[in-house]
């Protein structure tokens, strides 16, 4: 198809700048070619038929006039550069009408097919008028994506033909994780957490680690005293702690063929993902530095140790657009890029498919080198298919023989969790819907006791 051609296959279609008649107008004129027709019997010609149909379709262009002109009207959309995944957003198209006449509106946006489709919208504007027409929109899958332009239609308080406008406006989103997780942290961290049992634990007499003992003096908190020491040398003494240094906390993060499963509510990534954030909200609130590392085959993504809650952007900014990478994912390449960028003691959170990583031998030989620098903690999402199949009653031979099998893959994966736990690596797994919990919890865990 020659350019050309196509541009008059598209004004033949009405589109962008065209006019186009509305159900109004083809009703009517179908209802009174109906009647002329009937009309045939008494003698009417078809030529005069013809004549009339035509004459009302001309007198019918009339009604273009008393619409606003193209150029009278002003239009833009309006919507955040950044949303969550499957959370509820407000977008919006401005219309000003300089013109004094009204008109009703249909807006079509073209978006993509992953968002919500609240589309056409329509809304009637008077003339000089200046309106928001808003609209909620959700976007199910994460990443970058380009809204590239409007489609309007608007018709005089006759409606017999409408006008069509193309708006031009490119306009970059970007979709992030779900943060709920973190926000209900932030919210209620107790309440948050209260599935595992876990509280959050402050140091009664200070902040943090023990200095020394000196003489008390006006002003000090009196929680602070040293009571036996006190009574050695007859003269109130107190605690000094020096301020608490940050922890670091690296985040890791497996995209490879594995975290694809589909879940209840979409696939292990993405509920790694929001656990990770929460994770590193956490982390960050309590002010410990927090760094993450993105793999499958390769490193895809490594955001350095950085602390305070501004850097939650920084870290959602690098692994928004993160998706499952069709390969196996290649943990002794990327404990070998750790122990270069990592040099400082760290919590090593990964997010991966425990099934999976328990057969990696040589991960392990890298992991025992790993641990006398660092502290390693592996979580995963729980099979519920296999935990589900191991539950089931053996009716007959086929499901007899599925429940064993489910049974040895149940046992042989807690030896090999063993094996693990042996060597000082520790590895649970949690239901989706607790995974950010869960992962939470054990670093609040390990935070009190004063592991790292």
């Amino acid at each position: 198809m020659t350019k050309s051609f196509k541009n008059l296959w598209d004004q033949f279609l009405f589109r962008d700048k065209g006019i186009v008649p509305t159900k109004r107008l083809l009703v009517l004129i179908i209802t009174l070619s109906f009647v002329l027709i009937l009309l045939t019997w008494t003698g009417l010609s078809w030529p005069l038929i013809i004549a009339v149909n035509g004459a009302i379709l001309l007198l019918s262009l009339v009604d273009l006039t008393f619409s606003p002109k193209r150029k009278e009207l002003q239009i833009r959309r309006v919507m955040d550069e950044e949303m969550e995944r499957g959370i509820e957003n407000e977008g919006a198209v401005v219309v000003r009408n300089a013109s004094a006449k009204g008109m009703t509106m249909k807006v079509i946006d073209h978006f993509p097919q992953s968002f919500s489709q609240p589309f056409p919208l329509q809304k009637e504007i008077q003339g000089h008028e200046k309106v928001h027409i808003t609209y909620p929109f959700h976007a199910e899958q994460r990443g970058e994506y380009m809204l590239p332009h409007l489609h309007i239609r608007y018709h005089s308080r006759f409606g017999l033909w409408e006008k069509q406008m193309r708006v031009e406006q490119t306009e970059r989103v970007r979709i992030i994780p779900d943060l709920t997780e973190s926000r209900n942290f932030l919210e209620d961290a107790q309440r948050f957490l209260l599935y595992e049992g876990t509280r959050l634990k402050r140091h009664q007499l200070g902040t943090g680690e023990f200095s020394k003992i000196r003489s008390y003096v006006v002003g000090d908190d009196i929680r602070k005293i040293n009571w036996r020491q006190t009574a050695k040398v007859q003269s109130l003494m107190t605690n000094e702690y020096e301020p608490e240094h940050g922890k670091f906390v690296t985040l890791m993060i497996d995209c490879g063929r594995m975290m694809g499963v589909e879940l209840e509510e979409n696939n292990r990534l993405e509920k790694s993902l929001e656990a990770a954030m929460t994770v590193a909200t956490a982390a960050l609130k309590r002010g410990d530095y927090v760094a993450v590392l993105a793999f499958s085959k390769d490193v895809h993504v490594y955001v350095p140790p950085a602390k305070g809650m501004a850097h939650m952007q920084t870290i959602l900014k690098e692994i928004y657009n993160l998706k499952v990478e069709g390969y196996e994912s290649n943990y002794t390449a990327v404990f070998q890029h750790l122990q270069k960028v990592q040099s400082r003691r760290s919590l090593l959170l990964l997010f991966s498919d425990v099934s999976t990583f328990l057969y990696e031998e040589a991960a392990l030989h890298y992991l025992q080198r790993l641990r006398h620098s660092h502290l390693f903690l592996m979580i995963g999402i729980e099979d519920r298919v296999i935990d589900s199949q191991t539950k089931r009653e053996p009716e007959d031979v086929q499901t007899t023989l599925v429940k064993t099998m489910a049974q040895k893959h149940v046992l042989d994966k807690k030896q090999e969790l063993k094996k693990w736990e042996r060597q000082g690596l520790q590895m649970i797994e949690a239901p989706e819907e607790d995974l950010a919990a869960a992962a939470v919890s054990h670093y609040i865990n390990i935070m009190n006791r004063g592991l790292l």
